[in-house]
């Protein structure tokens, strides 16, 4: 079986799976890397070559381990399913990930944010990620007639894991879509571009980045921080969690959790029993407690 028969199979495997069609050419081309990177069919290797790949991208090229852990999810998928010489977890182990808790912006940060917008298009866009907590991929792949005011909601086809969900559709987020059509009438995908396609995901994200890099705004933002502000927002509020889990399109409800440890929750409110009139300082200490 030669490179193109591996990839040819791994097709088939995914579309008896529903893949979708951005999942399939993701996995074809990480296969592809990885073949190109031996010069040989995957079906000649096996475990020591998918060893010596991951190692290779981890240590050498530096990538991030999430990157990794994608590569080696396809590579389990292409070795178990389509090769049928599955992958052992104890010697191709997947790399642990340290996750950092981001420092989102204020609503008020957001909403001076959103002031210096002037493209009826950009402020759209942007209002609708983050009033709806959408993925960019999401904002991306809308089309008109997914946005649903009659019943102000937004369907998000093909999600993550390839599911339809409902999002919210707040009505300042509807006001600034009916502006941007009125300036921009597009005919098919909500966020067009210049030539009648839908704007790219990477096209969204430059953009973003020139907002905030003209905001002045002093806090590492990319387009998902929206999303993450969403949910945090509505953390704050007291949503339910499971309510958000629905809206965020979450798989697992402790993707959703982990947005807990960003919210103003009340364990940072306690008090040390550090803190218990019992301790006292050294009569000696002159630095004076305040209550900032």
């Amino acid at each position: 079986m030669n490179q193109q028969d591996v990839l040819n199979k791994m097709q088939m495997d995914m579309e008896m799976r529903g893949f979708s069609p951005a999942s399939m050419l993701s996995y074809s081309t990480r296969v592809k890397y990885f073949q190109n990177h031996f010069n040989k069919s995957a079906y000649d290797m096996h475990e020591n070559e998918v060893r010596e790949f991951l190692h290779y991208q981890l240590m050498e090229r530096r990538n991030l381990a999430s990157s990794v852990n994608t590569l080696n999810a396809t590579l389990r998928f292409l070795y178990d399913v389509t090769l049928d010489k599955p992958l052992s977890y104890r010697k191709v182990p997947r790399v642990k990930e340290s996750r950092r808790i981001p420092i989102l912006p204020s609503k008020e940060e957001l909403a001076t944010l959103f002031s210096m917008i002037t493209n009826h298009k950009y402020y759209a866009m942007f209002m609708t990620i983050y009033g709806s907590g959408l993925r960019v991929s999401e904002a991306a792949n809308l089309k008109i007639n997914d946005i649903d005011s009659k019943n102000m909601r937004i369907v998000i086809r093909k999600g993550k894991c390839d599911k339809d969900r409902f999002a919210l559709l707040p009505m300042k987020t509807l006001i600034a879509l009916r502006e941007y059509f009125k300036a921009y009438r597009p005919k098919e995908w909500l966020f067009e571009n210049g030539r009648g396609g839908g704007l790219t995901t990477r096209a969204i994200q430059i953009a973003f980045e020139t907002i905030v890099e003209k905001s002045g705004i002093n806090k590492h933002m990319t387009v998902h921080t929206l999303r993450h502000a969403f949910a945090t927002h509505l953390l704050n509020e007291g949503t339910n969690i499971f309510e958000i889990k629905k809206l965020m399109g979450h798989v697992r409800i402790d993707s959703t959790t982990w947005y807990l440890q960003l919210t103003n929750s009340q364990a940072m409110s306690l008090k040390s029993p550090l803190d218990n009139p019992v301790f006292s300082l050294p009569p000696s200490f002159t630095f004076q407690p305040h209550n900032g």
